[in-house]
């Protein structure tokens, strides 16, 4: 091999090892640098205030979720009313107060809601290259739908929670009224019906026993019960139960005309309903049922007519 071409090679090896060697020196500097300034960091952790500390500890939901939803009741307290506060707060109370929702939870939820589908329904009309007149209509349309979705949600809850505290209150009567009629006082017997019972309307009985252990007057808890509810029935019991209380009347004949006023009330419904029945099912009947039911019976004549005259 010539001598000239030697030399080359060696001056080649020799360059390349030079240039891993110093990429070497340089990644180990460079993770010198990094496990400095990590050690940097941990010292001035541990040097700083326990209040910062404190603050940094803190999980994500603490330090970045909370202040926003803190942010989205301030501008939903600034969107509503001065009442809003009360009303939804009504609302809640209807819908039995669900665990984890307030006031300032129903707010945020409806300035999240509104931008988050206002956002969505902005983007999806200037990607599919909607006119402006409708990006601004849907968006609006949207936004409002958002804004108003934490109240159709509570409505619902609070409807559900009173239909089924309407199904459950005649019986909760008649089993008040028996144990009033057996010997058992007032309060004892709404403690025996809150213990046999279920659902919501066991709930609310039981809130009435602890506000009256706490010191609330059987006529205030009573009222406050009735102002929790929009449900007729249980309103019509506890305006029944105050009269009897200011008056003096005996609260078991009180209790046996409320117990047979419900159960009517109650078979009466249910003759409702079954009144309703014919006039729902004709929907279904003239819309789905006979079509079909024409098509299978006059079908096949059908197309012998049409063969025939063909």
């Amino acid at each position: 091999m010539d001598g000239s071409l030697l030399l080359l090679l060696g001056a080649g090896a020799l360059l390349l090892a030079g240039t891993l060697a110093l990429g070497v020196l340089a990644v180990a500097g460079q993770q010198r640098a990094a496990l400095g300034r990590s050690l940097a960091a941990v010292r001035a952790f541990d040097a700083a205030p326990a209040a910062v500390r404190a603050e940094v500890e803190q999980p994500f939901s603490e330090r970045v979720l909370a202040p926003l939803a803190g942010r989205l009741v301030g501008i939903g307290r600034r969107l509503v009313r001065a009442d809003a506060a009360e009303r939804l707060q009504r609302r809640l109370d209807i819908a039995g107060n669900p665990e984890g929702w307030d006031v300032p939870r129903v707010l945020g939820s409806k300035v999240l809601a509104m931008g988050v589908l206002g956002a969505l329904t902005l983007v999806w009309c200037l990607a599919a290259g909607q006119s402006p007149l409708v990006l601004l209509g849907a968006t609006a349309a949207l936004a409002g739908f958002g804004w108003v979705l934490p109240d159709l949600l509570l409505y619902n809850a609070g409807l559900k929670r009173e239909e089924t505290m309407q199904r459950a209150l005649p019986d909760a009567v008649d089993l008040l009224t028996i144990s009033v009629e057996a010997g058992l006082g007032f309060d004892a017997a709404m403690q025996r019906v809150a213990e046999k019972t279920r659902g919501p309307l066991a709930g609310e009985l039981t809130r009435f026993l602890q506000e009256s252990q706490l010191g609330l007057g059987r006529t205030e808890a009573i009222r406050a019960m009735a102002e929790r509810t929009t449900l007729a029935d249980l309103r019509s019991f506890c305006l029944a139960m105050v009269q009897a209380d200011e008056l003096g009347v005996p609260l078991g004949k009180v209790l046996r005309v409320q117990s047979t006023e419900m159960r009517t009330r109650r078979r009466q419904r249910a003759e409702e309903k079954a009144q309703k029945v014919p006039v729902k099912i004709m929907i279904p009947l003239v819309l789905m049922i006979l079509p079909s039911l024409f098509v299978i019976v006059m079908g096949p004549a059908v197309f012998r007519i049409v063969g025939i005259f063909s």
